[in-house]
């Protein structure tokens, strides 16, 4: 018989509602409530021993100038509900807490709807499960994890220096990656503003000279001529081409798994890489088993924590082996993707029955080689960032005033 598929219940919308009424003393009151409707802002006053005279719905503002939730928001969410929760507090009453008190109004909306949800009679994993975007599958087995046994507190815990964790090895990866990045854009930019404003008037000048400009001046300025009159079709050009890589590299897993591989050869970047995705693989999987997850259907949420689609790949692989009776250790060392030191405290945390800890160890060590390979990559870009920037703003600078020093010497020589 076909069994019916369960629909996810859809997380009613906070409001904020506007109130007065009068306290146990009888002065008068006012002030503003989050709520999923009116009924429960009077039932929370009424818990509070205000009785309410008149309470109104806050209109909605235009334009929605609403700060979106980071992932750095939910990671010292996770936090404050593992400190709250193992100090005692209740789960409601530190969704209570910890949702007032957040100065994102996006992160107050939902904190105070899961809030709702629980007192509702709802689970903390399915009333997390209700806003995908923000707390994945990983997140939600985890806690549904911790629920089923009892340890809440502890998972909570675990949890929240799980995304400490990742989203300081996040930063890092960024780090690495922006800095040359934002270096090369800058450098465009001030080349084609020199293209398109200052050698127009070099040009102005020289054509008065009546003499034949030098070969590399001449070269520089046909550039120049060429940029000024097509610039529009260049920076469409590659908006286009940047808008159609990024929506290749989104739809085709192929496109992903070809530049993933492209990146991990490249000098010191894909050095960084490599040891991110170890990082990542580490700390997810020790995480997921200290919580009790099976080390089967761990593996299967740890592939797409490793950010990279070849490693991801290669767990997916390690997972297959795994649920055929294979040692974690053996299959790792057959992919030929981990180092030697990795695969030896898998085996001997394997062997001792402290997987979850030696784990632990793995992905601490290589979260500290990546702080160390991203601030050696920093000192290391430096100076042929600015070789680069000296041989191409130099160049333009050397083309535009060689006419006027062989100018010089011509006029010296004359005399």
């Amino acid at each position: 018989m076909a069994t019916k598929q369960a629909t996810k219940p859809k997380a009613e919308k906070v409001l904020v509602f506007a109130w007065e009424g009068m306290d146990k003393k009888g002065n008068k009151v006012k002030g503003e409530t989050n709520a999923a409707n009116i009924s429960l802002v009077r039932a929370e006053l009424r818990r509070q021993g205000i009785n309410a005279s008149k309470v109104k719905q806050k209109a909605q503002p235009l334009f929605n100038s609403k700060k979106a939730i980071t992932p750095k928001d939910i990671a010292i969410f996770s936090r404050q509900l593992a400190t709250m929760m193992s100090s005692g507090v209740p789960l409601v009453q530190s969704f209570d807490i910890v949702g007032r008190g957040h100065e994102n109004p996006s992160m107050q909306e939902m904190l105070l709807s899961i809030k709702a949800d629980i007192e509702g009679g709802t689970a903390l994993a399915p009333a997390l499960a209700k806003h995908p975007l923000h707390f994945d599958d990983l997140f939600c087995n985890l806690v549904e994890a911790g629920e089923a046994a009892g340890v809440l507190e502890e998972l909570l815990d675990k949890i929240a220096t799980y995304k400490e964790k990742t989203e300081s090895l996040k930063a890092k990866i960024k780090k690495a990656l922006t800095y040359p990045i934002a270096v090369i854009v800058v450098a465009i930019i001030v080349t084609a503003i020199i293209m398109i404003f200052v050698i127009p008037q070099f040009q102005e000048l020289f054509s008065g000279f009546g003499a034949e400009l030098p070969a590399f001046t001449q070269m520089v300025v046909r550039m120049s001529e060429f940029v000024s009159a097509w610039w529009w079709l260049m920076l469409g050009g590659i908006v286009g081409v940047v808008a159609a890589f990024g929506a290749a590299y989104k739809r085709s897993r192929k496109m992903r798994e070809n530049m993933d591989k492209l990146l991990l050869k490249v000098p010191v970047i894909g050095e960084i890489m490599r040891k991110a995705s170890i990082a990542r693989f580490s700390r997810t999987l020790s995480t997921m088993f200290a919580a009790g997850v099976p080390l089967v259907e761990a593996l299967e949420s740890v592939s797409g924590a490793t950010g990279n689609v070849v490693y991801a790949n290669a767990v997916l692989k390690m997972r297959e082996d795994v649920s055929t009776g294979q040692s974690l250790q053996l299959s790792m060392k057959q992919l030929n993707m981990f180092p030697h030191m990795v695969v030896q405290m898998v085996a001997i945390g394997e062997e001792a029955g402290s997987l979850d800890a030696m784990l632990a160890k793995v992905a601490d060590f290589y979260e500290e080689e990546v702080d160390n390979a991203v601030d050696n990559l920093s000192s290391l870009m430096e100076p042929m960032i600015m070789s680069f920037l000296g041989v191409v703003i130099g160049g333009l600078v050397i083309a535009m005033y060689l006419p006027i020093f062989q100018m010089g010497q011509a006029i010296s020589g004359g005399t």
